[in-house]
This record gives C-alpha cells, structure tokens and sequence, in this order.
C-alpha cells in the first residue's frame, strides 16, 4: 500500500514538474505541489526500502528545457527544506543549538519568482543562468541583460558570481496582463509564472518589456572576499551595485525574534510592491554555517517557513459520519493532507445534511479548503469544472453509525437517541479530560477508546478508579510503570480543578468553557448550581432560554444527581477557584505583550491582573497589539513596539490603570 503511494506521488510529482518547468503551464496550485512533495518526503523518510532511484527528493527544481544552451554550476544551487508554523521554527532553532552555541539568523523575505545565477569577470557580467536541476541550468544571459536592476558592471572590477530571485513586481504584473488581454492572450496565473515564462523567451526584446526585477541574497563563496557573516554578504551585495532587500531583512538573535520578524514581515506582505510567500531563515556565521554543512538534498544552516496558504485545495476522499456526546451525527470531509494557515489537516466538519447539499459535496471532487476565524478547517467550495462524471450525490445515513439505532432529526441536525451508544459515551470522556476541561495529561483518544473497550471506563467516575487496576494496566503494551503513574497523578491532581472546568467536563448541553465559567462565577459552588431555577438563570447575562432549558433537563435527571455526587465523594473540589473578571476599560478587549523585568510583581503575575481586567496577553508584539507593558531591561519587542506606533506603559502607570 505504502510502495503503491509513493510510486503514484512521483508519477504526479514529475508530471507537473513537466508541465511547469517544460511547458511553462502549471495544472496545479504550489500549494498542491508542496503538499505531494512533502507526503512523498514523509513517506520516504519513514520507508526507506520503498524510496526509487528516479524520486524527485533526489535533486533540486525540475527538468531542464531544450529553449538554451545548458550549463553547469560550480557549486549546487540547494534548495532549503520547508516549514509551515512556529513549531517547527523552534525545532529548527534546536537543531542549530545541537551544534552552534547561540546562533544567531538573518531573516530574510522569501521572493516569488525564480532563482537566478550571475557571473560577473573583472565586474562585467557574462553569463546568467537559471538553477534548472540545481546542478544544470539554462543559460539566459540575452535575457537578464535586460532587466534594469541587474547591473551590467559592478561597483568593483571582480570575478565573483552572485544568486539572487528574478521576479515581477505587481504593477508590472498588472500590466503584463492589461496587455495580454487586450491582445487575446491567456493571462498570467500569478507574477511567479508570469517571471518564468518572460525570462525564457527567445526573443529579448518580449523580456524587456516585462519589466522584470532581480533582488540579489546570496554569495556562493563568501569567504574569498573577506566576509564572515551572511548579513556581511547582503552588505556588500548592495555595495557592488545590487538591490537587496536591506529595509526588510534583519538579524534574530533568539527564536523569539525570529518569530516577531516573521509576524512583522507577514502583516508588510500585502503592502510590498512584490510578492513574498515566505522567511528565508540563515544561520548568520558563515564560520557557524560550514560547520552546520549539507545534507545529501539540502543545507543543514538555512530553513524556508512558508506563509500559510488562505485557501488550498485538496481532494476529497470519504464523507465519515461521526456521533458526539450529544448523539449528533456530523458528517466530516476526509481529504488529502494539506497545509492550512500553518498546519496539516486532512478532515473538516460538513455540519450537517442541509450543508452537504448545499455545497453539493461529493467524494471524489477537488474542494478548497481554508480555516475559518484562522481555526477551524472549513470547505469553502466544490471545483465543479474539475468534478469528475460518475460522481456519485450525497446521501444521509438513517442509521446510527455505531450502534445501528435509527436517527432522529431534531431542526438541520440528525442524532442518535441511544444514550448507551458506545460512540456517544466515548466522545464524553473524551470531552471531560479534554484541555479545556478537565486537563487530564496522558489520555489520547485511542487510549480511552482502548480502556472502554477493555471495560475499565465506562463512566467519568471511572476515571477516578483506574488507581485500582494499576497492575493490570502495567501489563498492558507501550505502558510502563512510570507512565501508568503519571496517568495517576494526573487523574489525581484533577480533582482540584476548578467548579467551571468540571461544569464544562460534564457535557451539558450547550454549556461551553465561556458559560461554564458564567455559571461557575456566579454560583459559586455546586450545590448552587443544583438548585438553581429557569427563571434565575435565564437572568444571567449571556444565558438564553435554550442554554437554560438544557440545564434544567440535566438537574432534574436522576442519573446526573448520582453521577454529581460519586465525584463529590471522591474528593472532587466543587468550588469556584478561578479568577473572577472585574471591569476595568483600560483593559478590557486589548492585547498586551509583556517585557522587560517589573520591579513590584512578576511579569506572570501581572499576566493575572491583566486577564482579570478582560485583557489578554500574547508573547509577539504585531500590529493587533494595543499596548507593550515595559519593565527594566527590555528586549527587541519595545523597539518594535516603537517603530509600529504602540501604545507603551512603564511599571508605573501599569499600576495605577489597575
């Protein structure tokens, strides 16, 4: 199964590497093309007897043209591995760490064009290339000569070759395409295709009215000129008479500002007049660099974090009925993995009947897919030009998935009346060790679904009782001793959580992490939970007639008052211990970053006194961020915060707001 993967992943890879780099007409999205490339690299990675000879993760870039005369690069031209989210940009920094003591990164816009190579002898240009395979590339010396930014004699009359993106501003873009469609022409997908394909023109006079644009960022071999840093490199690049990209790219000197500089870059993308879809990250010592070297496929010293895409697409492979605690039944679309704003997905939430036939999904089509509120992955619409003839309409099922009961609708939605439906039961416990509920450290969704089918939960109460089989589940595979008793004390500690988390652990209906700590705050303990009435909690500020209606339906259930009381008398806390919110403008609804050393109380502590006022508190200073509290000793985020314009307090006036 796996080998048939990874040999149909070449089979598209190649094509459309064929139909890019040869044909100059892309079928698919780079998106699309990351995602194969990575699920390939994946695949490999973890199966190595299945890896071919003919892989595309064997080289760099694609198949070279027969358009010009090839040529041979003196040193490879690498390509640097992809990254999609913070995660892997604190790994990264780790793995630099493992070798160089504390590094230090250039950060650097990753351009949307294509790479270019520059030979310059005695400072007069001769010769320019495309990267093609890495190794070959195509000789386009006719060409670049006619784009304005690239100098035709250097600063300084020397031999040195210079690497760097050729590309299309978007006004030029703009352009280019007015032209074409007045003539009748295709126009241009994006300013990256639109540089590929002017840049291979025969004829230099079509390239020189492209206006295209070369931004140099990089010196094969540094050191011959007495250089030492890669900042050093882009220095000296301007200085021979390039364009860098000076006002954009700067220096980390810890992953918390790597992280920054990406956030400041990303909210400058749709104001640049070119494109970016990325951060070039690069290990500044050129000495650090040589000790980092090369893998067999790319440089260990540098890493591409790729912006999120807002809209991917993806194909869609099944449409998976699921029960929740509730008994709802949500059907889910199961695609293609993708990256979405940072992350790899392969399902979202169809919501309901009403909603598949009103996006008219069905298996086999192509989908696009983004993240709604940058969440929640969503399906935005079906391609209907690309579905395929025999596509088969959605159908909903009538049956209960797991416990074959028949469904009941109830409004738009479908729901399994069964309460002892095992799906339904799972999904409760699921839901009471969850983050935000209970925070029970250890239990994956595979393990309590493995320990209710082994019969040793079956109820949250059970949960409290798996101290007594502590030897049975030592016997267990991938449990060990120490495992096992981290499950304990986890389970263990639990029981001091707060009255809201359990309220929201419970699984009442329509009683969210928000209203549980409404009702958490407002009664206070449990017993006044209990014997609350309709009428008083329908005057509670932001609980409506049907949040209160559930509430009651569950108090008044007998099995719920046992289940209440079991937990009772195993010692859980039936108290409201969180912070209670107090009004206060100067806070409420605003983002603060904290830095710097406070003098009066700890930067955590202040967190609290923020959150209570209805602040929030986030680590990177951006342009949502409404004040930047400074204590002594402040980092690089008060410097941001005064080149963005944001509002900043002393330790001072942070006490008197409070």
């Amino acid at each position: 199964m796996v080998k048939n993967r990874i040999d149909e992943l070449i089979r598209i890879i190649n094509q459309a590497s064929y139909e890019y780099y040869v044909l100059d007409n892309p079928t698919m999205t780079d998106q699309e093309y990351d995602d194969y490339y990575n699920e390939l690299l994946s695949l490999e990675e973890k199966y190595p007897e299945f890896k071919r000879e003919d892989s595309p993760t064997n080289r760099v870039g694609g198949e070279v043209i027969d358009k010009f005369e090839k040529v041979t690069h003196e040193k490879p031209m690498l390509s640097f591995d992809d990254i999609f989210n913070e995660e892997e940009v604190i790994a990264f920094d780790e793995r630099i760490r493992k070798t160089v003591k504390n590094p230090t990164y250039t950060v650097e816009p990753k351009m949307d064009g294509l790479s270019g190579s520059l030979i310059y002898k005695n400072g007069v240009l001769i010769r320019a290339a495309t990267r093609g395979d890495g190794i070959t590339g195509e000789d386009i010396t006719v060409n670049v000569k006619t784009i304005k930014s690239v100098p035709l004699r250097l600063t300084e009359a020397i031999d040195i070759e210079v690497r760097g993106e050729i590309y299309m501003s978007k006004d030029s873009f703009e352009k280019v395409n007015i032209e074409r469609e007045k003539n009748g022409e295709p126009q241009f997908a994006n300013p990256r295709n639109a540089a590929a394909g002017s840049v291979r023109q025969l004829d230099s006079k079509i390239t020189a009215k492209r206006n295209l644009d070369f931004m140099a960022y990089f010196l094969p071999n540094p050191e011959d000129y007495g250089i030492e840093t890669q900042s050093e490199s882009l220095e000296y690049l301007k200085k021979l008479g390039f364009v860098t990209n000076d006002k954009l790219n700067t220096v980390a000197h810890n992953v918390e500002e790597i992280i920054d500089d990406i956030a400041s870059l990303a909210a400058k993308r749709v104001d640049l007049p070119f494109a970016i879809d990325g951060v070039v990250l690069k290990v500044n010592s050129l000495e650090d660099e040589a000790l980092l070297g090369f893998t067999s496929r790319v440089p260990r010293w540098g890493i591409a974090y790729k912006f999120p895409a807002q809209e991917v697409l993806t194909t869609l492979k099944e449409i998976k009925f699921t029960v929740g605690r509730t008994g709802k039944i949500t059907p889910n679309a199961i695609f293609s993995p993708v990256h979405v704003d940072g992350s790899l997905v392969s399902k979202a939430t169809l919501h309901n009947e009403d909603y598949c036939i009103l996006k008219d999904v069905r298996v086999g089509d192509i989908i696009s897919i983004r993240k709604a509120g940058d969440v929640i992955p969503e399906v935005v619409e079906v391609k209907l030009e690309r579905r395929q003839e025999d596509s088969v309409p959605f159908e909903m099922i009538s049956i209960c998935p797991m416990c074959a009961t028949p469904l009941i609708k109830k409004d738009a939605n479908h729901y399994c009346p069964n309460d002892e439906c095992p799906a339904r039961n799972i999904e409760g416990l699921i839901h009471f060790v969850s983050r935000n509920a209970m925070n029970i450290d250890g239990f994956g969704d595979r393990i309590i679904e493995d320990f209710y089918n082994m019969g040793y939960l079956k109820t949250i109460v059970d949960f409290y009782s798996l101290k007594n089989y502590q030897e049975e589940l030592m016997m267990l595979e991938g449990f060990g001793n120490k495992s096992i008793q981290n499950l304990l004390d986890s389970i263990e500690n639990s029981k001091k959580n707060s009255l809201d988390r359990l309220l929201f652990g419970l699984g009442i209906r329509y009683v969210g992490k928000k209203t549980a700590k409404i009702l958490a705050e407002y009664y206070q303990t449990m017993d006044a939970f209990l014997n609350t009435t309709y009428d008083e909690l329908v005057s509670i500020d932001n609980i409506g007639e049907m949040i209160a209606e559930s509430i009651m339906d569950y108090i008044h259930r007998e099995e719920n008052l046992n289940l209440i009381t079991q937990l009772k008398n195993l010692g859980l806390n039936m108290q409201y211990e969180g912070i209670t919110t107090v009004s206060n403008s100067a806070f409420d609804g605003k983002t603060f970053v904290l830095t710097g050393t406070l003098e009066k109380m700890t930067r955590e502590e202040a967190s609290v006194e923020i959150e209570k006022r209805g602040g929030k508190v986030t680590t990177s200073v951006t342009s949502k961020t409404s004040v930047v509290l400074v204590g002594k000793d402040p980092g690089s985020k008060y410097d941001k915060a005064k080149t963005l314009g944001i509002t900043i307090w002393g330790e001072e006036e942070f006490l008197k707001k409070l």
